[in-house]
């Protein structure tokens, strides 16, 4: 088991950047930076290329939508160029209302966008001519959508890499059962270690079952907020999450719309993730962090005493994961990294 960390999501980017020296000295195996609606992760991964030395650095996510496949496979190949062979490409869909509200551009067919990228980003790194006939995207583009001039071109340069390895965040069951068929990585969310197996294992099963031979054993992605620490501590970072799992469970996306809510009826909290998402659209969102269960927070933050948290990290490991995604909290998050990774190594 590896060990990767989100390492920037708002404010000013170069703080966190250099404390990643820092978490890769500790032991951090892979940093991620998110693209959403502020500073883009593309920046932000090339100063961190430059920074750090041996440490995998990932996009969590770059939106399908909005970069063209060719550009993505560039950008990737740009990125593992400078890295010296370090990139991971961690892509998804995003939601329509960041991609519509945002970008301006339709949010259609994630599942079949995401194959056919993945598909025009591998001919890129193989240095292929590229051609590419599919229901979302075709290149070169046909004469009667354009000039006619289209012509299939190669990449320029020699990537370092013709296999850089490709992540999907992925919750839908259509969208696990694709990254469990072609991708390297899966990077899920509010990922129940106990109960996981009920909202994507069937999903898993029946993409592993027409996964190519010659792929490696997918890698797998999640955790949660880690410390070391008493009881009463550890009720707080608990009690911390649940701001964020109101947001997503509750705010993100309509009524019908929401995937985060999905899960959590998937797991079996239908009355809490209905009663969440009413209070946090009628505004009440106090109400709404208050009922989010307890059981989930448990479960999902590695907080107490060093033999429960050593507990946590086996259940996750036990639910087949393969990078714990980890979130230190606490006076010393560099000595928690070092304690962890002496015992997932």
């Amino acid at each position: 088991m590896r060990l990767s960390m989100m390492l920037t999501y708002s404010g000013d980017p170069v703080p966190a950047a250099e404390a990643a020296v820092d978490l890769e000295k500790a032991g951090l195996d892979v940093g991620w930076v998110p693209e959403l609606y502020g500073f883009d992760a593309v920046s932000i991964l090339g100063y961190l290329a430059a920074k750090t030395e041996t440490m995998q650095l990932g996009s969590a996510i770059l939106p399908i939508y909005s970069r063209t496949p060719a550009l993505t496979a560039m950008t990737a190949a740009g990125l593992d160029a400078v890295s010296q062979g370090r990139f991971i490409l961690g892509i998804g869909a995003s939601g329509p209302q960041v991609i519509e509200g945002w970008h301006g551009v339709v949010y259609d067919n994630p599942v079949s966008r995401q194959r056919e990228l993945i598909d025009i980003c591998r001919k890129v790194w193989r240095r292929d001519r590229v051609e590419h006939d599919g229901p979302n995207y075709q290149l070169p583009l046909p004469p009667d959508q354009g000039t006619g001039l289209g012509k299939a071109l190669k990449l320029v340069n020699h990537p370092k890499r013709a296999d850089i390895p490709v992540y999907i965040a992925a919750l839908g069951p259509k969208n696990v059962e694709l990254t469990a068929e072609i991708a390297d990585g899966w990077i899920p969310v509010f990922f129940h270690p106990e109960k996981a197996v009920d909202v994507w294992g069937e999903s898993l099963q029946a993409g592993r079952a027409k996964r190519d031979a010659a792929l490696a054993p997918l890698e797998v992605v999640a955790g949660g907020t880690v410390a070391i620490c008493d009881e009463e501590e550890a009720r707080k970072l608990r009690d911390a999450g649940r701001f964020m799992a109101a947001l997503y469970v509750g705010g993100m996306g309509a009524k019908g719309k929401n995937f985060y809510n999905n899960i959590f009826r998937k797991y079996g909290y239908e009355e809490a993730a209905e009663k969440i998402q009413d209070l946090y659209l009628d505004g009440h969102k106090e109400e709404a962090m208050a009922a989010v269960p307890e059981e989930f927070l448990a479960a999902t933050t590695l907080a107490g005493d060093e033999g429960y948290v050593r507990e946590r990290v086996q259940a996750f490991r036990d639910a087949g994961v393969t990078m714990l995604q980890i979130q230190p909290a606490g006076p010393d998050p560099l000595g928690t990294v070092d304690k962890l990774k002496s015992w997932v190594s």
